[in-house]
């Protein structure tokens, strides 16, 4: 079975203090959680995983460079060091703001599999590739270049987020996801073979709520979420991952 996985972005939110929601949520985990992990801001990667207990911390991005003359990135190397275990790589908001191509996701990804770290690759079209039928279109063309050539099950995670939907409270069909889910696995099974296409978990993210989330994990491939804003409170985020567990 594929991993069941539970993914928290906290973005830029959050210091030190923000911190004892790591405690609320282990507390408050299920009997039998899925894989939980909390990506918080890189100043708070080193105290977070001194904190954690029974969740992984990952960090919201990396260079392509193991090391460098690159002022104010951190490579993949580093926050390996810290004894964070996954890194974001791709996630619309760094394509957006900071200009990043397939082709950067993709070398991002590849340092993080170098350096040990799992990069959770995230991929989504716009509103305006919604409305206009350019969804699959895009999402292959994302695929195709922003995923490294050897994948795993165990070294990367593909996150499905609708640049639509991030942050919006807009939630697509529970059609819409399932189409566009069908269609990465196919990508994946037709690419790498059907054995490792089939292990790798898809999560979906944008708006994940408590109130929305069972639903959303009742769609076929998809194998849990990437989370936002609802992460950054343990009383959010728990609903989330029981209904995970639940599913």
């Amino acid at each position: 079975m594929r991993q069941k996985i539970a993914a928290g972005n906290w973005k830029m939110n959050g210091t030190a203090p923000a911190l004892t929601e790591l405690d609320a949520l282990a507390a408050g985990l299920p009997a039998t959680p899925p894989l939980v992990i909390v990506c918080p801001p890189a100043p708070l990667l080193i105290p977070a995983v001194d904190r954690a207990s029974g969740i992984a911390i990952g960090a919201q991005d990396c260079h392509t460079a193991p090391s460098g003359a690159h002022t104010g990135d951190i490579s993949a190397p580093m926050i390996a060091d810290t004894g964070a275990s996954f890194v974001i790589v791709g996630h619309s908001e760094r394509r957006e703001d900071h200009g990043e191509t397939d082709a950067a996701v993709r070398a991002k990804a590849e340092a993080a599999q170098a350096a040990g770290l799992c990069p959770i690759v995230c991929i989504g079209e716009s509103l305006s590739q919604r409305e206009t039928g350019e969804t699959l279109h895009v999402i292959g063309a994302q695929l195709a270049a922003s995923l490294p050539e050897t994948i795993s099950a165990e070294n990367t995670v593909v996150a499905y987020e609708p640049i639509w939907a991030i942050g919006t409270g807009k939630v697509p069909s529970v059609a819409q996801i399932a189409e566009v889910h069908d269609f990465i696995r196919a990508e994946l099974e037709n690419r790498y073979g059907p054995d490792v296409g089939a292990a790798v978990s898809l999560l979906y993210g944008g708006s994940v709520k408590p109130d929305n989330a069972a639903a959303i994990f009742e769609v076929d491939n998809v194998d849990g979420a990437l989370v936002g804003g609802a992460s950054l409170k343990a009383g959010d985020f728990l609903p989330i991952i029981a209904a995970l567990a639940n599913s």
